[in-house]
């Protein structure tokens, strides 16, 4: 069972991320030449899986566009983008995109993946159905049209100036044990009769390495400027965002929304989700090596601070939900703050506070490092988009 009781959490020291293995990393310049590459190392063996490369060739059409689309606001594109190999192996999947219609200049672009298709996040009923790459499904149909539509929050996102951008993590990767064989990763060898979990693959790794995708195929669209790139993600897709930013510099700002467990919040506290409680209910999402620390957080050589730390020096969004035990608020919360052992080499406070104290639920903390914890249930909404877009008036002083 999870524990959910705080004076059960057991008592646990956090290492150094700059005294990992024997590192001794004092400035900014070592973090930069030697620490952080032992870090990402360490999380591609032991979490999410090596970093795929570049297919041999990307190519992209746009397969419908609106220049009226949410009631005049926005030119909304479905763009169709296929990568392929040179020996004849390709792998397609289906980007929405929404930008400003009446945009001075091309606007910074928020990437996403969504979970079900995008047809789910938007209430525009006229796009495609998305995430057909799984074959089974189970919302691959007209009936979830618009049923997730706050998650996209697309009216409020065009209204401030940004565009956004979306794919179904089922073009990706599948999200299931089996989802392997109409996975992209068959685009690098035969996962056809793969199932669980691969000591060298996963499922986040593979939808993180489809943001970067999609982010090559933004730089090729002069409505946006795919310099000013963020990423975003919610619950698993937090975590996918974390592991995107953590492996693809490009990404200039990074948002965890509700990443819980092997996303922002420390496994050491084994509060709400644990790593038995993930790897067995998901095995497909970590490497086999993961594994070895269930029922066993304590010999973890790392926690999450370490992943959050990869971000450094660029701007991280964490956030949490009052109500989503789960995904531990406090460990999410502490994940952000000792990150800032790597933002203060660059002369940053990270999370700009003297004590790990939570601020108090809907309490928006704005710093190089940003923090909420928005009250309500697991999801992301308009109230926490709206934080991101601040944070984000402050990057680009919109």
């Amino acid at each position: 069972m999870p524990n959910y009781d705080e004076s059960k959490v057991p008592r646990f020291e956090l290492p150094s991320i700059l005294k990992f293995r024997g590192m001794n990393v004092t400035s900014a310049f070592q973090w930069v030449n030697h620490g952080r590459s032992k870090i990402l190392e360490l999380y591609r063996k032991e979490v999410f899986g090596k970093w795929l490369p570049r297919p041999d060739r990307i190519s992209f059409e746009t397969i419908s566009r609106r220049d009226d689309a949410l009631e005049g606001r926005a030119i909304r594109k479905e763009i169709r983008i296929t990568l392929a190999m040179n020996d004849g192996r390709s792998h397609c999947a289906n980007m929405l995109l929404y930008v400003p219609r009446n945009a001075p200049k091309p606007p910074p672009v928020f990437l996403s993946n969504c979970f079900k298709g995008y047809h789910t996040i938007t209430d525009e009923k006229d796009v495609l159905l998305s995430g057909g790459n799984w074959s089974g499904n189970p919302d691959f149909n007209d009936e979830t049209r618009g049923t997730f539509a706050g998650r996209g929050d697309f009216r409020d996102i065009v209204d401030r100036g940004y565009a956004s951008a979306a794919v179904c993590l089922h073009d990706w990767f599948p999200d299931h044990p089996a989802g392997w064989g109409e996975s992209a990763l068959n685009l690098f060898g035969d996962f056809s009769k793969m199932e669980g979990t691969h000591a060298e693959y996963t499922a986040i790794g593979t939808w993180a390495w489809g943001l970067s995708r999609m982010l090559d195929v933004l730089e090729c669209e002069p409505l946006v400027d795919a310099s000013r790139a963020m990423v975003c993600g919610h619950s698993r897709l937090g975590k996918t965002a974390l592991w995107a930013g953590a492996n693809d510099p490009r990404f200039r700002m990074v948002i965890s929304n509700d990443s819980g467990c092997g996303g922002a919040a420390l496994s050491k506290r084994c509060f709400g989700e644990t790593v038995e409680i993930i790897t067995g209910g998901f095995p497909h999402w970590f490497v086999k090596a993961f594994h070895q620390y269930r029922n066993n957080e304590a010999a973890l050589p790392f926690d999450q601070h370490f992943l959050l730390s990869l971000i450094a020096p660029r701007p991280l969004c964490v956030a949490s939900a009052s109500e989503d035990l789960w995904a531990d608020p406090k460990g999410e919360f502490l994940g952000a703050y000792y990150a800032g052992e790597v933002y203060r080499l660059f002369g940053s406070d990270g999370l700009g506070l003297a004590k790990p104290e939570p601020p108090a639920v809907d309490v928006f903390h704005t710093a190089d490092v940003s923090y909420h914890n928005r009250s309500g249930e697991h999801n992301i909404t308009p109230v926490d988009w709206k934080h991101y877009m601040d944070v984000a008036d402050r990057l680009w002083e919109c």
